[in-house]
């Protein structure tokens, strides 16, 4: 017990000066190796192959390639508009546009940092050009790029299928619902701020620009359909996918859009390996570190302790919200991820808890906790993209938290909310 209190002492201590997880975690787990005297070779082999046989980690970086090269194509510009051309005329029109496009470009991304960092600071300028508070458009930014890891396609949920063994494909239509329920949540607190502070309503565009705006931009949207439908329908696996609509993409990027060229691919090329080893080293380092908490059976330990607490699976999910909910104010998306979650999936299974549930469940919780205060990731994004004050940020986004912590209770004790189309599609 003292090693592995150690364990968590060195990673506590990675933390504090702040180091990167995958680091904090390597670190950490080498030095239980070195205090146990443990056979290090024996260990890496094991890692190394249950590593390479995961064939769902090659999901991961294919939508990362995707979403880089739907990036780089220029076609958010499309999407803002196409959008724009459907709720631009309402009160408070370019706060829904805001709104609608982080679902749309959510498919493209399935990332709430890569939402907020793309398409946002074209969001937040257009807003704060049209006289909406700054704060208030930052907020808003930040509340809506949370869609994007819910509705499919969604890196986190890749991730989660990968610790969990949870199917991606229904992991991906389980995140349809929620994900449509939270935009309208926030479709409908827009639409009353925007009444009661009487901001404006957006561009009205006569018919004929829309439906050359729509026309644009359906090349890009068919991408979506392409793989969400390909998945659904089990002519392809999630892996296989994502590298279908990577070759799509390229496709209509070079041949539709003609904005790809050869220095734009080889930026394309060099950002997704980057992004790829990253994320290899953080499952191999978060690997490691579960194969440390297994065999020191620390699972086993917790889940006697919420045993001895309740035995009721709503009260054990109850607490599982509430403490995440506080991790995520403190920590990272990636942390809680890899170094929490695989702790509590014994506990799910013992309960009989639905995997692919209680991974929607997870990933709203942690989306949520990216846009909590104090050290939420995407205050601090969104404040730095419209130089906003982030006090005046969190002030304007804890209405919006409030909505979301409330749907995420709802598909939490509601679960057909989440399952209805798994289990009438699959």
């Amino acid at each position: 017990m003292n090693i592995i209190l150690l364990l968590f002492l060195v990673l506590a201590i990675c933390f504090l000066i702040r180091m990167p997880v995958s680091f904090a975690m390597l670190i950490a787990s080498i030095s239980y190796f070195v205090m146990s005297g443990r056979n290090m070779e024996q260990v890496l082999s094991v890692l190394t192959g249950n590593m390479y046989s995961n064939y769902t980690m090659l999901a991961a970086p294919l939508f990362i390639f995707m979403a880089n090269v739907m990036n780089e194509g220029e076609i958010t510009d499309k999407l803002f508009r196409f959008c724009n051309g459907l709720f631009g005329r309402m009160r408070g029109g370019t706060a829904q546009v805001n709104v609608a496009a982080s679902l749309i470009f959510s498919g493209m991304t399935g990332s709430a940092i890569a939402d907020a960092s793309g398409i946002g600071l074209m969001e937040i300028e257009q807003m704060k050009k049209e006289g909406y508070d700054t704060e208030f458009s930052c907020a808003l930014t930040a509340a809506s790029a949370t869609v994007g890891p819910i509705f499919p396609p969604s890196i986190p949920m890749v991730i989660y299928a990968m610790i969990s063994g949870a199917s991606i494909g229904k992991l991906f239509m389980g995140g349809m619902i929620p994900g449509l329920i939270l935009s309208l949540l926030l479709g409908i607190y827009v639409a009353v701020i925007s009444f009661k502070r009487k901001y404006p309503r957006g561009e009205q565009m006569a018919f004929k620009m829309f439906l050359r705006v729509t026309l644009e931009a359906f090349p890009a949207l068919f991408t979506v359909i392409l793989l969400l439908g390909g998945i659904y329908l089990g002519v392809v696996t999630p892996t296989e996918a994502g590298a279908l609509s990577s070759a799509y993409a390229i496709l209509i990027s070079i041949l539709i859009y003609h904005n790809l060229g050869p220095k734009k691919m080889w930026r394309i090329i060099k950002k997704s390996a980057a992004n790829t080893a990253t994320l290899a080293l953080l499952a191999g380092s978060s690997m490691l570190f579960s194969y440390i908490i297994s065999l020191e059976q620390v699972p086993r330990v917790i889940a006697a302790f919420v045993m001895g607490l309740t035995e009721n699976k709503y009260i054990f999910l109850f607490i599982v919200n509430i403490v995440f909910l506080l991790l995520g104010c403190v920590l990272d998306v990636s942390t809680i991820q890899l170094v929490f979650v695989p702790m509590v999936l014994p506990l799910v299974n013992a309960f009989g808890i639905d995997l692919v549930h209680f991974g929607v469940v997870i990933c709203l919780n942690m989306m949520i906790g990216l846009s909590t205060p104090p050290f939420g990731m995407l205050l601090f994004i969104v404040s730095g993209l419209g130089k906003a004050k982030i006090s005046g940020v969190i002030r304007e986004i804890i209405p919006m938290i409030a909505v979301m912590i409330a749907l995420l209770f709802a598909i939490t004790y509601i679960p057909d909310i989440v399952m209805w189309i798994p289990n009438n599609l699959m």
